[in-house]
């Protein structure tokens, strides 16, 4: 949701000559009113003290609460007839109808990417600047967005708001609790690559995975002209080529990694930690990629099928074959 500190921010209106005396000593944005800076200066601290007694969702600010009450019908001046979710006034429900007619008014004039609202087009503008307002008082780690900056306070205070309710693990954002059942509590698997026939829990692990056959790169570096298939491949080219970005470096053997997780699961096999362990069998290993790859072979699950007759294979080398053989070739 976006602040009135936000609308009022001179970055976002250049052509608007009211004099803005309040600067916040965070990302020296200006306003008009003290009551706007202290409203935007939430937007550094993640902090949210007004809380939902219908469904227990935090805001930064009362009046966001009192706006997210509409939500609930406790107030209902304005109804979508697609949804049926209120609004507290005609405009915000204009909005939302984009939601249901596809309209994006709003079009960046850089790359021609449309937004149905003014303020995603100027946190995607952002994208291209490289600006990025919002910094983390800890870490002084920057953001483009506001919203990123309060996921990112969850890395200090380490908190997990969104609670898996099959296995009460939690996660510092609904994606990724989403993310977790889809994975781990549920074996359906819709999305088959038609090239090998592997198949998918999501459209976006598919969409990664075509990468291998098509042999695309859509990462590219803005320093010189190379492209990688994967974002480490970007991250680690940005720290060896032009020193951009932080090494995390291991203090028992001085090895360099791109990624903190990597260097996490490094560490274990330094100390012999191997906190994965098979629920059917004593085996256990220092990553979950190594269990899940371990798991396969006690279960009767045949993750490879042909795209072509739609037979299965416990295997990736085995529908393979099967394409060479009956099919003529892999495409």
């Amino acid at each position: 949701m976006k602040s009135e500190a936000d609308s009022n921010d001179i970055t976002e209106h250049p052509h608007d000559d009211k004099p803005r005396p309040y600067v916040c000593t965070v990302c020296d944005k200006r306003f008009t009113e003290k009551r706007k800076l202290n409203g935007h200066k939430v937007s550094h601290t993640g902090e949210k003290l007004y809380s939902c007694t219908q469904c227990g969702k935090s805001f930064a600010l009362q009046r966001y609460l009192r706006s997210h009450m509409y939500v609930h019908g406790t107030k209902c001046s304005y109804k979508c007839p697609e949804c049926g979710r209120c609004f507290r006034d005609k405009h915000n429900l204009m909005i939302h109808q984009r939601i249901h007619s596809g309209e994006k008014p709003f079009e960046c004039t850089i790359c021609s990417k449309r937004f149905n609202i003014s303020h995603d087009l100027v946190v995607h503008s952002r994208s291209h600047s490289g600006e990025k307002p919002y910094k983390c008082h800890l870490c002084d780690k920057a953001f483009s967005h506001p919203k990123t900056v309060t996921v990112h306070m969850r890395v200090h205070t380490g908190e997990k708001p969104y609670k898996c309710s099959l296995c009460n693990k939690s996660f510092t954002t609904s994606s990724k609790m989403r993310i977790h059942t889809r994975h781990v509590h549920s074996n359906r698997r819709p999305y088959d690559c038609r090239y090998c026939g592997k198949l998918f829990k999501s459209c976006q692990g598919l969409k990664v995975h075509v990468y291998i056959h098509t042999g695309a790169k859509p990462y590219s570096c803005r320093h010189c002209s190379d492209r990688f298939t994967w974002q480490y491949q970007l991250r680690t080219h940005l720290l060896k080529s032009h020193n951009e970005g932080t090494w995390f470096t291991c203090d028992i053997c001085q090895k360099n990694f791109g990624q903190s997780g990597n260097l996490k699961e490094h560490l274990r096999r330094h100390e012999g930690v191997k906190p994965y362990v098979c629920s059917e069998c004593p085996k256990s290993f220092c990553t979950a990629g190594g269990l899940k790859i371990h798991q396969i072979t006690h279960l009767d699950v045949k993750h490879f099928c042909c795209g072509f007759c739609g037979k299965c294979y416990k295997h990736k080398q085995y529908v393979l074959i099967h394409f060479r053989r009956h099919h003529g070739t892999v495409a």
